[in-house]
């Protein structure tokens, strides 16, 4: 089966570069060697939404800790608007995250002795920002995101969709380049994850650029582009072009079947 890329990049900027990354482990004795990474390339635009998939094991999460500065590649470079992650000194790793980075995950990585409202203000109180500057920022993304009548809850008072609107307003409120999702509907019922993607959906349309990490068919074919890892490399990618999310997921799903039958050539 063939697929065509749509590629729709006219007025658009480069934001992301991962250039021929490879990440090899050693065991504790150093006696075997472990490639989780081996030469993935490719770029996000700014204001892209991209899914990485990929079967446990291929890489993707390898690669996500990478992107987010957590981990080292081996060889290989990965710039943020041309800034090169390797050369920033392990001291200001923290700070860059912060200022430059928004994280979603799965287990949303709330702190149950914060209000919903002070676990979202937690980056902007790290940077220094006045207390006047952060109600302004929260005040339109909670109603963005549903959440203003929790703000003054406890983490272990609200819902597990409610919890995850929660960690992506902590994601968004520092206006980061570019958010970085994990599995972000992997602990949440049909109705949360419906309305969790339908919000990233409409974030990248308002200029949001995200990279989610999933296993999930469903999430994947809300994304504008799904890139498939295997055997630590960019096996395959598909770009939506004027698909609805239904056609997404038919081409996904197609795609998953060939890749893992050994049907389609890297590309």
């Amino acid at each position: 089966m063939q697929y065509i890329e749509i590629k729709e990049r006219k007025n658009t900027m480069t934001l992301l570069e991962v250039n021929n990354v490879k990440k090899v482990y050693s065991t504790r004795l150093g006696g075997n060697k472990v490639q989780a990474l081996n030469g993935v390339t490719f770029s996000v635009e700014k204001g892209e939404y991209v899914a990485i998939m990929g079967e446990s094991g291929s890489g993707k999460t390898t690669l996500l800790n990478i992107l987010a500065s957590i981990d080292r590649a081996t060889s290989g470079q990965v710039l943020l608007e041309g800034r090169d992650l390797a050369a920033i000194r392990q001291s200001e790793l923290a700070a860059f995250r912060r200022d430059n980075l928004g994280f979603v995950f799965q287990d949303f990585n709330l702190l149950d002795n914060f209000t919903i409202q002070d676990n979202i203000f937690l980056p902007l109180v790290l940077a220094g920002r006045p207390p006047e500057e952060m109600k302004q920022r929260l005040e339109p993304l909670a109603r963005k995101l549903g959440i203003e009548d929790i703000l003054q809850k406890y983490p272990y008072e609200v819902s597990g969709g409610e919890k995850q609107r929660t960690a992506t307003a902590r994601a968004l409120i520092t206006n980061p380049k570019i958010v970085l999702a994990d599995e972000p509907t992997g602990s949440l019922d049909s109705k949360a994850s419906s309305r969790l993607l339908k919000l990233f959906a409409e974030i990248s349309k308002e200029g949001q650029t995200i990279l989610m990490v999933t296993h999930s068919i469903n999430a994947a074919s809300h994304a504008g582009r799904v890139l498939f890892i295997k055997d630590g490399c960019v096996f395959h990618q598909i770009y939506r072009g004027n698909a609805a999310n239904e056609e997404m997921y038919a081409m996904i799903t197609d795609a998953l079947t060939i890749i893992q039958t050994g049907g389609m050539k890297n590309e």
